[in-house]
């Protein structure tokens, strides 16, 4: 899918494939998420095993990314959506959740956010929500 920018940009929406992980790794590392990075292989493997996985490209360079899980009917998880700081403030963060969500219209769309990313989300009117994390090792 094409997207025109508030720039006169266009980037293109298209479905990820296994080839594009080494350029979504460079970006993961570049933007400093180093949990992502540091497990190499388990990042490569939840996006192999992720149902809505969509890359974000200008002049055939990745510039952003949305991976997530979804049941189609209630649910839309969003794992992680990213955007190159370049591409930041022409509207492609609320454009690419609009497509996605746009797939699966039934779903809630739910995610995670960090203190940096919050104000992002609540200016796109999401509404905050109460959750729980733990993992395996977490049990006693």
């Amino acid at each position: 899918m094409k997207l025109n920018l508030k720039n006169e940009m266009s980037v293109i929406i298209r479905p990820y494939t296994e080839d594009d992980f080494n350029d979504i790794h460079r970006f993961n590392n570049d933007e400093g998420w180093t949990n992502l990075v540091e497990k190499n292989e388990d990042t490569k493997g939840a996006w192999n095993n992720s149902n809505v996985t969509f890359i974000v490209e200008s002049d055939d360079q990745i510039v952003g990314y949305i991976r997530g899980l979804t049941d189609g009917f209630i649910s839309l998880y969003v794992c992680e959506v990213i955007i190159h700081k370049e591409y930041r403030g022409f509207n492609l963060g609320n454009e690419l959740l609009k497509y996605v969500h746009s797939l699966y219209p039934k779903t809630w769309m739910e995610l995670l956010a960090s203190s940096t990313s919050r104000t992002f989300y609540e200016a796109q009117e999401f509404r905050a929500f109460y959750g729980f994390r733990k993992t395996y090792e977490e049990y006693k």
